[in-house]
């Protein structure tokens, strides 16, 4: 059984970690805005900028190429954002899922002392039991590996998904800008 103290220890670190990983998700969503506010002030600046273009336009075939020409900016502005998104949601998504894990690792190894305790003091007569329990430990910590293991492959294919659906997109508008 676990003593007084070891469950207050317990306890106080459950707290810290809920504070840590509070404050990463924070940081998160900072970061987040941020880039909303950088990516505000860019459109402003550019639109006003392109309003200006606009109205300095002499002939319908000027503003043709002026709007094929900021389709390639645009297309590329949009990625580097999506791209930008994602790694603050990615870096984020990775520091708490192992913050979890630590914490699921140290919670797995306080359940696996807590039954060998209880195995030590288990009357006699009780080994099938002991067994069954043991074995229940360890195929319940196989499946969080492979449950982690596989979440670790999806989380790469989506990245190289999202990777390359980005460069698709950006590349897409290469000809249809210049074609105009």
């Amino acid at each position: 059984m676990m003593t007084v103290e070891q469950v207050l220890a317990s306890q106080k670190a459950n707290v810290e970690t809920l504070l840590s990983l509070t404050a990463k998700a924070f940081e998160g969503v900072e970061k987040i805005v941020e880039l909303n506010m950088a990516a505000s002030k860019a459109a402003l600046a550019e639109s006003s900028e392109n309003a200006k273009a606009m109205l300095s336009v002499k002939d319908a075939q000027e503003l043709m190429a002026l709007q094929s020409g900021l389709m390639q900016p645009l297309a590329e502005k949009t990625a580097a954002y999506s791209r930008h998104l994602y790694e603050i949601a990615t870096g984020t998504t990775s520091e708490l899922t192992k913050a979890m894990e630590g914490q699921a690792a140290q919670a797995q190894q306080q359940f696996t002392s807590m039954v060998d305790a209880a195995t030590k003091n288990a009357p006699a007569g009780s080994e099938a039991a002991v067994a069954v329990m043991k074995s229940a430990v360890a195929a319940a910590s196989n499946a969080l590996e492979s449950v982690q293991k596989a979440v670790k492959q999806a989380t790469d294919v989506a990245e190289s998904n999202f990777t390359a659906m980005t460069n698709t997109a950006v590349n897409a508008t290469k000809p249809a800008a210049k074609k105009r």
